[in-house]
């Protein structure tokens, strides 16, 4: 029997196949493991999700990132550390779209005499857990020139009377000086905190029991950038004529805490895996990385949010857009609009209502619109 006709015909349609990815509009992605649907909200109706357009809450004159909503719809910001002028990390839009120090000006103030461990000093994130309290991660690197030695932490404040009830500092193992933690999301049940480190790549999860806190996956291709070139408003993102490098990012965690899903900001595949494997200390790094699944070819995303009706939403900072991860190879957008210039991070109210951060961060220093918060009235 001439076994070279039958391998010829497999190497033929492979080949075939390879091409037709290629040069196909939208390529399916290869999972590290089978990907399936288990973790997404119920069944999805072609009516569901219709936004009802934009409603501008607040607005600023300094780059805002983060935003978390209370059960009562109180709304908290923070505000990178990235010039001198910010004189306020971590805020709470009262009347008028003011924003006042939170929990108080003793906390957002930072100086060379000031103690890296007691007081905010580039705060990239904030997050309203189940309980209602406010989680503040702060990235410490100041002026994005590198960690502070001592000052990574995630906070954990009573909202109600802002009394400081957890604070966790991660040491050069965890934090290391040229990283960036940019998101987080905490199972109250469990008491564990997943964190992002968009500055070398890799995942952080946090025992909050301990305080002990375990580096995952630093060497994993889920958590690294994609080395694309992203166009906004019509330019190429070039910052200083460099292709930025910004790994994983946004964090999406499912109600039920059992699945997380996570993006780098330059790259458009999306990710998740079991959470029982991330809590699990007795695995290696090269067996998480087997857990991790690749759903499919999303957008440049920047935050991520599970939403009270169990969805992901995503936004799209290339597209002036939020963007709903239906299921496998299927993105709506939620609403697309000039106003939402680079779309950072969201939060829900109350009344289900999403809640929006623009932060033009791809304007730089040429930004001269205010920054802003919209609130989205989703159908459901």
């Amino acid at each position: 029997m001439n076994l070279w006709r039958p391998i010829r015909a497999v190497l033929v349609c492979l080949l075939l196949w390879s091409i037709a990815l290629c040069f196909s509009g939208c390529r399916p992605v290869r999972p590290f493991r089978p990907a399936t649907d288990a973790g997404l909200g119920r069944a999805f109706e072609p009516e569901d999700q219709v936004a009802s357009g934009l409603i501008e809450v607040a607005a600023s004159e300094r780059l805002w990132t983060g935003i978390a909503v209370s059960r009562d719809g109180r709304i908290f910001v923070c505000f990178p550390r990235w010039s001198d002028d910010v004189k306020t990390s971590v805020g709470e839009v009262v009347e008028f779209g003011r924003v006042r120090p939170f929990p108080n000006t003793a906390w957002n103030h930072w100086g060379a005499s000031a103690s890296p461990g007691d007081h905010f000093i580039c705060v990239q994130s904030v997050y309203i857990d189940k309980e209602d309290n406010l989680w503040v991660l702060d990235a410490a690197s100041l002026y994005l020139g590198g960690v502070v030695s001592g000052g990574a932490k995630l906070v954990k404040v009573d909202i109600e009377d802002g009394k400081v009830l957890q604070r966790i500092v991660f040491d050069e193992r965890v934090a290391p000086p040229e990283s960036y933690l940019n998101d987080v999301r905490v199972d109250t049940e469990r008491k564990v905190a997943y964190i992002s480190d968009s500055g070398l790549g890799a995942l952080v999860v946090v025992d909050l029991e301990t305080g002990r806190a375990r580096r995952l996956l630093a060497d994993h291709p889920s958590t690294k950038s994609e080395d694309i070139v992203l166009t906004i408003a019509g330019k190429k993102w070039l910052p200083g004529g460099a292709t930025p490098q910004v790994h994983v990012d946004g964090l999406a965690l499912t109600g039920d805490g059992e699945f997380l899903y996570y993006h780098s900001l330059t790259g458009r595949t999306l990710y998740r895996i079991e959470t029982r494997w991330l809590r699990d200390a007795t695995f290696g790094d090269y067996t998480h990385g087997t857990k991790v699944e690749s759903l499919y070819e999303t957008c440049a995303a920047d935050g991520m949010a599970i939403g009270p009706d169990g969805y992901l939403y995503l936004t799209a900072i290339e597209d002036n857009a939020i963007k709903l991860f239906v299921s496998l190879g299927k993105l709506e957008t939620v609403v697309k609009a000039p106003e939402l210039k680079w779309p950072d991070s969201i939060a829900f109210g109350p009344d289900g209502d999403m809640y929006v951060t623009t932060s033009q961060i791809h304007l730089g220093d040429s930004a001269i619109e205010p920054y802003k918060i919209f609130r989205i009235g989703l159908k459901n």
